[in-house]
């Protein structure tokens, strides 16, 4: 089994205004936690972090060996282009990258896995169907489906059932719930409370500070939850980087 994740003081900063402040703590291996707080808490920053797309700006990020390149990352939707002329197996195929390269031609066993993966999310007989005919619900199928094919031990989902339909939302769900009991970590961002409650054993409540992490239950509180919403109520986004931070890069 692999190590956990661990976040030591990580925070980071977008025009050394903290986007993610001090937070320390970790994902266990095999953990399945849900990332929730307020518009503008560092959420997407903290999954970016994870990545290794964005530096941290004090602390440290130790991935437990796990190289970024390996880990599965869904971003938001909205931050994906469907102009490209692709069919939904082309898509998907390029979860094989990580082993095979984006240069190699496909073998027949290839083809094969990307076919089941496609079947797997209820694509069945979409591979030359274009992704700019593709719904909202059926594109984020296709993007599923390619995780599969990564077959990567941390699982980063951005939003993943924003903006479509439910029996979708349903059958995606069944999929992370398969990871998880493969002993994945699956990290994911939401905003829907009553999905986090029902399906996620672990919690993080960010609000650029980490208000609550552990188990769901305990970590998503009313108290919390109220705590949540106050700071960020309360934030400034002119103000000056806090006196720690400073102190901090004149020691």
């Amino acid at each position: 089994m692999s190590a956990p994740i661990r976040l030591a003081d990580v925070t980071v900063a977008y025009r050394r205004h903290p986007a993610v402040h001090h937070v320390t703590g970790e994902f266990a291996p095999g953990s399945m936690t849900a990332i929730v707080g307020p518009n503008g808490a560092g959420k997407t920053t903290l999954l970016r972090a994870l990545m290794g797309e964005v530096p941290t700006d004090q602390g440290r990020i130790d991935r437990g060996g796990i190289d970024p390149r390996a880990i599965a990352y869904l971003p938001q939707q909205a931050a994906l282009d469907r102009g490209f002329p692709l069919a939904c197996a082309e898509v998907v195929a390029m979860g094989h990258w990580g082993r095979v390269g984006p240069f190699r031609r496909m073998t027949p066993e290839a083809s094969g896995r990307t076919a089941e993966a496609l079947a797997a999310v209820g694509l069945d007989g979409f591979a030359r169907r274009p992704i700019a005919t593709l719904s909202a619900g059926q594109f984020q199928r296709v993007l599923f489906a390619r995780m599969l094919l990564q077959d990567a031990p941390v699982v980063l989902l951005d939003e993943p059932f924003t903006a479509i339909d439910a029996r979708t939302t349903a059958d995606l769900m069944r999929v992370v719930a398969r990871w998880h009991g493969e002993g994945r970590t699956v990290i994911a961002v939401l905003h829907d409370l009553e999905m986090v409650r029902a399906h996620f054993p672990d919690a993080l409540l960010l609000a650029r500070e980490a208000i609550a992490w552990g188990p769901t239950p305990t970590a998503l509180s009313s108290a919390n939850l109220f705590r949540a919403r106050m700071m960020a109520e309360a934030w400034d986004e002119t103000a000056e980087v806090c006196a720690h931070d400073e102190t901090r890069r004149a020691a």
